[in-house]
């Protein structure tokens, strides 16, 4: 599967920066994102806590804190680039057009109000609904997700339910004036496996049945494999690989996407142990120099630590961050992924890492 190809393009992230002003100075928690959402797909936005991933969603929607400031790109939407719109313009786009699953549904839903209320106001918000054409819709929303005697249910206050059900009353609310995009931001970390499987699985169902295009957001490779067609790896606030989920799979390229992926638990082959990627994500008023990721990089050179690399892109579209696919690097280290030992040698992306 290429990323490049006829697929109608619904959202286009060109270039996104997005600073934060804190006492000690401006952060870059975003530092130029870019990535593409074909109509109808799903992409996932993967990597550790504090790459940047809600950071990345919350600039696209304009949703960020006072102190936080998008200071270069573009965010094209069917065309129209979404950071020139006016707040009034963002306001009417939000949550009719584009929506949004946040992560945690205790804190997002309002704890005086009914989840009937919570999802009509939307109701009468975007689509100009009475009070009681609002309500009917909020039971067949409650019902679409999956939530038994919806009836009922829709004049539950949020702390009355579990949390499997807040997070579909959530879905639900999002889905309401049915939405070209759907982000979601981590909308399974606080349930169980079983709930989160669930939710999963509702998400898919929905969007095949509505034709939404989807932003996943999270930490779990596992999530992304069941969910995405296409993969943009974060880390320190810079995508650092970009490929359909095949690729990024079968094929994987940055040495921190490697790392990713073996320590995520496998069933299909023999594991001793997972292993973790030592070290820590940076300090974002503390970036290193060159390569950000080179202090935990097994096949860091001095280039490595010296000179930031560039996204470089393939015939397929597919990208990656990494000196090792260039002429540039003349180093030579084993990744072993999967068991298997490749060598990566000096010579450009045509000799690196073989399948």
């Amino acid at each position: 599967m290429s990323i490049q190809g006829t697929e109608d393009i619904i959202l286009e992230v060109k270039n996104l920066q997005t600073i934060f002003k804190t006492d000690t100075g401006d952060v870059r928690a975003v530092d130029g994102v870019s990535f593409k959402l074909p109509k109808g797909k799903t992409i996932g936005i993967v990597g550790e806590s504090g790459s940047g991933k809600s950071i990345t969603s919350l600039s696209i929607l304009q949703l960020l804190a006072s102190n936080g400031k998008i200071t270069n790109g573009e965010v094209f939407y069917k065309g129209d680039d979404l950071l020139k719109l006016t707040e009034n313009q963002m306001r009417k786009l939000r949550g009719n057009e584009i929506s949004m699953i946040f992560q945690e549904p205790m804190t997002s839903l309002n704890p005086v109000y009914t989840v009937g209320q919570q999802i009509s106001e939307a109701l009468m918000l975007h689509q100009n609904m009475s009070k009681k054409d609002a309500f009917i819709r909020s039971v067949e929303l409650l019902q679409l997700v999956g939530i038994p005697s919806p009836d009922k249910r829709v004049k539950n206050y949020p702390f009355e339910l579990s949390g499997g059900m807040r997070q579909r009353v959530m879905i639900a609310m999002s889905l309401a004036c049915d939405p070209e995009i759907l982000v979601a931001d981590e909308p399974t970390t606080a349930l169980d496996v079983t709930i989160q499987a669930q939710i999963l699985e509702l998400i898919k169902e929905l969007q095949d049945r509505l034709g939404m295009s989807v932003i996943f957001i999270t930490h779990d490779l596992g999530v992304v494999a069941e969910t995405c067609d296409y993969v943009a790896v974060m880390y320190a606030g810079q995508v650092v690989e970009y490929s359909d989920i095949r690729t990024l799979f079968h094929q994987p390229k940055l040495p921190y996407t490697i790392g990713l992926l073996k320590s995520l638990p496998r069933h299909d082959i023999e594991q001793d142990k997972l292993e973790p990627i030592k070290g820590n994500v940076p300090s974002p008023h503390e970036m290193p120099v060159g390569c950000r990721f080179s202090p935990r990089c097994p096949a860091a050179t001095d280039l490595c630590r010296t000179k930031m690399p560039q996204l470089e892109t393939d015939e397929n579209g597919n990208q990656v961050r990494c000196w090792i696919y260039t002429d540039e690097w003349t180093g030579e280290a084993e990744v072993d992924i999967y068991g298997e030992t490749r060598i990566a040698k000096s010579g450009g992306a045509k000799t690196v890492l073989p399948d």
